[in-house]
């Protein structure tokens, strides 16, 4: 089974989602995270 980014994106916003409700000031730190893995993963998938 592969992962690709476009699975992987509405799990991650869900998560993300649901972490900002519970705990709204982790909204900085979730952004950020979210961010640097989007970054990260799609500049793996261009090599």
């Amino acid at each position: 089974m592969q992962i690709d980014v476009i699975t992987l994106q509405p799990i991650v916003a869900l998560v993300a989602g649901i972490l900002i409700l519970v705990m709204p000031r982790l909204l900085n730190m979730i952004v950020a995270v979210y961010l640097i893995f989007i970054g990260v993963v799609g500049l793996m998938g261009k090599f």
